[in-house]
């Protein structure tokens, strides 16, 4: 199993404001099956790398707008599942009048090219805000609970700093060190 990443670029809007920003996509699997993670901004950019494999499922790690805005679309374009923690429908609902295909619950496995990845609920960011943790892999997937140099952005709907830094914390921290982080 490998991890490929494409970046994509849009627009996150909150509160009145929108700003450009860049999202990482995670594809993660082989020559014949993936997983997604968070296929942000351009549908036919995340179908044309997944390439034709199988997508076994849709993962989303919160439920920002830029996050979430073409998850519909590449899910419907692969034939895959969205999955989102329920936390996040308030975030959800802000973009589409149907619910997600299913729900991530903390612990949940999903399975991919003979590896694993665990959902790991970390609140702050948003309050369904999840990681995808790949031991066999390791590479822990952490949408926005985590930003280079520190926690996600908080102060916004919905977001709590201390949270967040309990999550990181408890969940994050007792992860092994030399785990690379997405």
């Amino acid at each position: 199993a490998r991890i490929e990443n494409l970046v994509t670029n849009g627009t996150f809007s909150l509160h009145g404001g929108t700003w450009e920003v860049d999202n990482n996509v995670w594809i993660v699997g082989n020559d014949s099956e993936v997983i997604v993670i968070d296929p942000a901004h351009d549908a036919d950019g995340v179908v044309n790398a997944v390439g034709g494999r199988k997508v076994l499922a849709i993962l989303l790690t919160h439920g920002h707008d830029d996050h979430i805005r073409a998850a519909r679309e590449t899910a419907e374009k692969l034939g895959a599942k969205l999955y989102l923690n329920p936390e996040d429908r308030i975030l959800w609902d802000a973009v589409y009048d149907s619910a997600p295909d299913a729900e991530i619950a903390d612990g949940d496995v999903f399975e991919v090219a003979g590896i694993e990845l665990t959902a790991l609920h970390t609140p702050g960011h948003s309050p369904g805000s999840t990681c995808f943790y790949a031991p066999a892999l390791g590479a822990l997937f952490t949408g926005d609970t985590l930003f280079q140099g520190g926690p996600g952005a908080t102060g916004r709907s919905y977001s709590d700093y201390p949270t967040i830094v309990k999550s990181i914390r408890e969940r994050l921290f007792t992860i092994p060190g030399e785990t690379v982080v997405h």
